[in-house]
């Protein structure tokens, strides 16, 4: 079952301008992470890859280790700062034990210490014929694990972009016990428009929790165009808040007491028919 907390949740998502200037993009970071704790935001998520330009080419260049990588110190610090709970994006992580490449996101809590890591699990090996072919898969490896943390709020399951495209992941966060689904994100100008809120408000309206995707904001003068437009989904299958592909930030109350009182309005889970099909939470990989 969720959590009982009543500490309130403000979440924000700030979609940052991200450069081929790794100091310059933890710089800006940093500000709109504390302008958004000084707004009063107390759980602040940053985009994927906000650190470095998106793409395969980019990775290994920017990839740093999360042990004394400057982007960990940087985002450690912001969050102490902040004195918020900060899901930092993801960045290119180098894995000294093994030299391989992933797409990473770290989780902290107010003091600075991080309290979860996340690995994309799926990788964004695309090819839709005409307009974008993308491989990640050329230079990183997949997670091997999901991710849930705990925060003063309630247990929160973590994801980083394609993965919201898979409904088990955030099916299991539900079961076990988490209202929100997070995921940095990165889509483009061809699945952006088709994709990007259809999938926030499925997952959401699938396990009555809530779900937010922060992207960064579009550079048309990168290499790979985001489609931008942060947003942050109800229990209910309704945007709370969204923006369009500019630098700004979007906030929202995530009102845990709603979220119950949906769940009763609509009970799903006493009506599943687990003697039809598996529940995905109690089956092992």
């Amino acid at each position: 079952m969720a959590s009982t907390t009543s500490t309130p949740c403000k979440l924000a998502l700030v979609q940052l301008a991200v450069t081929a200037d790794k100091e310059a993009n933890l710089a800006n970071a940093r500000t709109h992470v504390l302008q958004a704790a000084s707004n009063g935001a107390n759980l602040i998520v940053l985009p994927e890859c906000f650190n470095s330009p998106y793409g395969t080419n980019f990775f290994p260049e920017y990839a740093e280790t999360l042990k004394d990588g400057p982007s960990v110190k940087a985002l450690s610090s912001m969050a102490k700062d902040a004195n918020a709970f900060l899901i930092g994006g993801s960045i290119p992580e180098r894995d000294p034990t093994d030299n391989k490449i992933y797409n990473t996101c770290t989780v902290y809590n107010p003091k600075g210490e991080i309290i979860g890591t996340h690995r994309k699990v799926h990788l964004f090996d695309i090819d839709v014929p005409g307009k974008i072919r993308f491989q990640e898969s050329e230079t990183l490896t997949a997670g091997n694990q999901l991710t849930q943390v705990d925060t003063d709020f309630g247990k929160i399951g973590v994801g980083i972009c394609y993965d919201i495209r898979f409904p088990e992941p955030a099916m299991i966060a539900a079961r076990q016990g988490c209202f929100a689904m997070i995921y940095p994100g990165a889509f483009n100008m061809t699945t952006g428009p088709l994709h990007w809120e259809l999938l926030q408000r499925a997952r959401a309206v699938d396990n009555q929790m809530f779900v937010a995707a922060c992207s960064p904001a579009r550079d048309l003068t990168a290499g790979y165009h985001a489609w931008g437009h942060s947003t942050i989904v109800g229990p209910d299958g309704l945007v709370l808040q969204t923006t369009d592909e500019k630098q700004s930030i979007i906030y929202a109350e995530l009102d845990r007491t709603k979220m119950n009182e949906f769940r009763q309005s609509i009970p799903l889970t006493n009506q599943r028919r687990f003697d039809l099909y598996a529940d995905v939470s109690k089956v092992n990989p």
